[in-house]
This record gives structure tokens, C-alpha cells and sequence, in this order.
């Protein structure tokens, strides 16, 4: 019997073959990275490959690093061995990378979802023999609502505390949450602030994509300022003397563990939205069926749970262990130190 394409081992998903890593955890010589979220590009790497738009992601996240970008659907050839990045539709620059050889071919789709967001290339599926899929929220129980919806109430909360003269404040990760909420807000409400993490980042991604204007939250900001406005912030800034002088203010958090009762009541916020740059149930389905794959292998999330449900609908399914987290894990804590 053949090696497999892609092995899984100590330092991450790797290409014999090729003698590439995909998203590695431990720094290796060559990496081929699906997107910017701290999980999945760590620093170390002597050679990064990404898509082109995740380069100043990743250069803003890791510094100085040896990193070349491809377009989608560009192929490139390392030891004989075809590579290309096609659309997550995760976060802007997000990709799936398809690995061909010897007639074989693979996709480690990293973070995906369906839902077109309005900031990143929408998901498109890939086909292939063996599909990598996390299943994050890889349950029955998780089913997203409609995106044009959840901002409608989120608008519609923020109008509503601008009427009784308090501050909205908004969690999202700093990469790809914040923009997208940033993209969807309607500024006739109000004015948005951010948080310093969240500025920065959003300055990094504003050359690529229109979003309304910010105003970044200094020690020079007053309270009178933000009254009625709304603040985008990452989820660590709830609790701290950051947000004190923001007195009267109302808290929210969109992420997709509020569909879970009592996730509010743990993350200690006034309202939940449900949203998620992660794929649902029906959507994992949905995708992994378009990629007309036989074999799939479950990384992060649900993982015994789905790929259990994957053999019973007749896919050769398993899972493998790894260091990446998902929506656990969205947001860099030493750019979120280093903005306050």
C-alpha cells in the first residue's frame, strides 16, 4: 500500500512528497498557510507561501518574514508535486490548499465557511479524493441564521441604545470578525470606534476591501464621545480598565457559541448574536457532498461526533489530532496587549 499525500506528525500536516508543511505548529523550513489567524500561521517557518492577500496578514502578525503570495487557483509545482490556494470564504485571504500527485489529489480546507460575507471570496468547493475538513461546530444543534438578519438586529440594538443614551459595545476577533462587523454597521446610527487591535489590523485589510470610517479609542477619548456610538472591541477587552471610562454602556458578543444557552451568561455580555465565520452542521454537509470526496478526515471541533454521522452516510471517515483551534482561538493576545 502507498503512503498517503498528507501525513499527519508532530510538527503539523505534511507532504513527504514535497517536503512541505501545511499549517504547521512547530516551526519547520517550508509552509503553506491557509489563512492569518494565530492557529494556523505561527511564527518560525523559514519559507511561508499563502495567498496574496493574507501576506500583509501574516507580515503584520509575525514581522519580517521569508513569504511569497499566489493568487487563487495558481498552480505552483514543489518536487513534482502541484499546489494551489482556492476560497475559504473564512476571513479575507483564507484559502483551501489542493495537493495533486501521481493522479491523487487532496484539499485541507483550514477554516471555512459557506455564507458569502461580504469581505472575503466566497467558498468554493474543490474537487477531490481525500477532503480535511474541521467541524468546529460539527453538531445538529448549530444552524446559522441568515447574515442579512443577524445584522438587522444588530443594527437594530445599537439604534435602540443610542435612544436611551449608552454606549454599544461590540466583541469580535480582531481578524475577520471585526471586519465583517465593520462592513455590515450601519454608520447612519452613529459613529464606530475600535479598539486599537482592531484598528490596527483593519488598517492592514482596508487597501483591499471598503469599509465605513473608524475612529480609533485613544486615552484622549471621552466618555461624551462614545455616548450612543459603538465600540468594536476583541473579546479579552471585556473586564478590563480599558473600557471603564465608557460608563454608561450596554455589551454584546457575535460569535457563533452564543447558540449555546448560557454562553452569554458565561461570557458575562448584556447580548449574544449568533454569527460565525465557521461552516454549521447542514453547511459542513453541504460542503464536503460538493467536493465529491470518498475519504475525509475531521481536525478540530466535533470530531468523533461528525465523523462518526460522515460513516454512516458512507464516507470513509476518521479524525486526526491537531493544534488548531477554531473560534477558540481567533485572536492574537500579543497584538491585543500591545494595542492598549
Amino acid at each position: 500500500m502507498k503512503n498517503p499525500l498528507l501525513v499527519f506528525d508532530e510538527n503539523g500536516i505534511y507532504c513527504e512528497q514535497a517536503k512541505v508543511y501545511l499549517d504547521p505548529w512547530h516551526p519547520v523550513d517550508c509552509a503553506i498557510i491557509t489563512h492569518g489567524h494565530a492557529d494556523h500561521s505561527r511564527y518560525g517557518h523559514k519559507k511561508y507561501i499563502t495567498h496574496h492577500t493574507n501576506v500583509p496578514i501574516i507580515k503584520h502578525r509575525l514581522g519580517d518574514i521569508n513569504v511569497s503570495g499566489k493568487s487563487y487557483n495558481e498552480t505552483f509545482v514543489i518536487n513534482n508535486v502541484k499546489f494551489s490556494l482556492h476560497p475559504a470564504g473564512h476571513i479575507i485571504g483564507s484559502s483551501q490548499i489542493r495537493v495533486e500527485h501521481l493522479g491523487e489529489v487532496w484539499v485541507f480546507s483550514g477554516d471555512y465557511k459557506l455564507e458569502d460575507d461580504g469581505v472575503a471570496i466566497p467558498f468554493e468547493p474543490v474537487k477531490c479524493h481525500t477532503f480535511i475538513t474541521e467541524c468546529t461546530f460539527g453538531l445538529p444543534a448549530f444552524k446559522w441564521t441568515p447574515q442579512a438578519e443577524v445584522f438587522k438586529n444588530i443594527n437594530h440594538w445599537w439604534a435602540s441604545n443610542k435612544e436611551e443614551k449608552q454606549t454599544s459595545i461590540l466583541f469580535g476577533y480582531s481578524l475577520g470578525k471585526a471586519q465583517r462587523l465593520l462592513k455590515h454597521l450601519n454608520t447612519d446610527i452613529g459613529k464606530i470606534f475600535t479598539h486599537g487591535a482592531i484598528e490596527n489590523m483593519t488598517e492592514v485589510i482596508r487597501p483591499m476591501v471598503d469599509f465605513p470610517e473608524t475612529t480609533r479609542i485613544t486615552r484622549e477619548t471621552t466618555k461624551q464621545e462614545l455616548l450612543g456610538n459603538l465600540v468594536l472591541a476583541p473579546p479579552s477587552a471585556h473586564g478590563s480598565t480599558w473600557i471603564r471610562k465608557m460608563v454608561p454602556y450596554v455589551t454584546a458578543s457575535a460569535s457563533g457559541w452564543m447558540a449555546f444557552r448560557g454562553a452569554r451568561r458565561r461570557r458575562a455580555v448584556d447580548r449574544g448574536f449568533v454569527m460565525s465565520d465557521h461552516c454549521d452542521w447542514q453547511e459542513l454537509l453541504t460542503a464536503i457532498e460538493a467536493t465529491g470526496a470518498e475519504k475525509v478526515i475531521c481536525t478540530h471541533g466535533y470530531t468523533e461526533i461528525f465523523s462518526k454521522y460522515l460513516r454512516e452516510l458512507g464516507y470513509d471517515a476518521r479524525t486526526e489530532t491537531t493544534q488548531f483551534e477554531g473560534e477558540l482561538s481567533e485572536s492574537d493576545t500579543k497584538e491585543i496587549k500591545e494595542a492598549v
